[in-house]
């Protein structure tokens, strides 16, 4: 065999093994690639994403999709980070940024997870804010070992202690603090708009002087029906704006969509202030494949929207739930929305 040839497989002899080699190792980086879509006025698995309680649901022909980025769970090679690179449909980034090292991935879930469902508490109380809702002392969680357990339920409004007014956490402290522990109290309570009372033995506690009901409490709006949410496989915040919106949708006096296929994404605080998250261009990816009609983007956001512009989909600037909301009007109205500028 001549030199020429025997470096010619040789070479192919390398690139082959390169390329096993880089097929199987795991790399220190993950693939993000646009991930399911979900219509926050619609079912998953045939159960409602939003489901209220105490009054009929709206009747809704439009679509208000929360986006999500995926990650595969099988380990990323080298071959595949490489073709991630690539694809502008695949995100490839460090692995540390999304799992970081300090935590394991079920930690990790875990706390997407949680965030989640904090997110789902903003939702509804800027919700109910938007839509006029008086703010009062809402029962959140009801521990099975508590001496409300069987009496409170998550979704109550506190109104009084011992004929004592709770309008606020303020008041409902006060209340309690006068009452010695393991006295026997009577508790008003708003129940799906119906008032009632409960005779609770109260406890003690170690964050002040007095007694507890032990329950989780919020002051937040309060409305005479309860809502709910279940998206058992989304984490983080970003779903916040969406599910407010479908809220909105589903229990205020406005059709808020006409019909149309709206999809976006954006924190949301109980104050209506809407926030950046991660991930916009996979997101608007997702919602391009749908056929969204309208992207809701958070205005922190713009400048990598614009960046990452899909054809056929138009881009709304939000900073607030007002905002989106303006946005939503405007487009049922058959106008152009604010669009993002690369001046954000």
């Amino acid at each position: 065999m001549s030199r020429r040839a025997t470096v010619l497989v040789a070479g192919v002899v390398l690139l082959l093994g390169f390329g096993l080699v880089g097929s199987v190792v795991p790399v220190p980086y993950v693939a993000q690639v646009p991930g399911p879509t979900y219509n926050t006025l619609g079912d998953v698995d045939g159960e409602p994403i939003i489901t209220v309680a105490g009054r009929e649901r709206n009747e809704v022909s439009g679509n208000l999709n929360l986006t999500t980025v995926g990650v595969p769970q099988r380990p990323l090679t080298l071959v595949g980070a490489v073709q991630g690179w690539f694809d502008s449909e695949v995100s490839v980034v460090p692995r540390d940024t999304v799992y970081p090292p300090d935590r394991s991935v079920e930690e990790t879930q875990q706390q997407n997870r949680q965030a989640f469902l904090t997110s789902e508490q903003s939702a509804n109380a800027a919700a109910l804010g938007e839509l006029g809702y008086p703010e009062k002392v809402v029962v959140q969680t009801v521990p099975e070992d508590s001496p409300s357990a069987g009496q409170l339920e998550p979704g109550d409004a506190i109104e009084s202690v011992a004929g004592t007014p709770t309008p606020d956490t303020d008041a409902l402290d006060a209340a309690l603090t006068a009452v010695p522990a393991g006295t026997a109290t009577t508790v008003g309570y708003t129940r799906q708009g119906e008032p009632g009372t409960a005779t609770i033995t109260t406890t003690t506690g170690d964050s002040r002087e007095g007694s507890f009901l032990g329950v989780g409490v919020l002051q937040t709006p309060s409305a005479p029906f309860t809502v709910s949410i279940r998206v058992d496989d989304v984490g983080g915040p970003s779903a916040g704006l969406m599910l407010t919106l479908g809220i909105i949708d589903l229990v205020g006096d406005t059709d808020l969509t006409d019909g149309a296929v709206i999809a976006g994404t954006g924190t949301i605080d109980a104050a209506g202030t809407v926030g950046p998250i991660g991930g916009i261009p996979l997101k608007m990816v997702a919602a391009r494949e749908i056929g969204a009609q309208l992207f809701l983007v958070p205005a922190d956001n713009c400048q990598e929207a614009l960046a990452n512009a899909q054809p056929g989909l138009p881009m709304a600037r939000v900073a607030t739930l007002d905002d989106a909301l303006t946005a939503l009007q405007t487009f049922r109205d058959g106008g152009t929305p604010t669009p993002c500028t690369d001046t954000e």
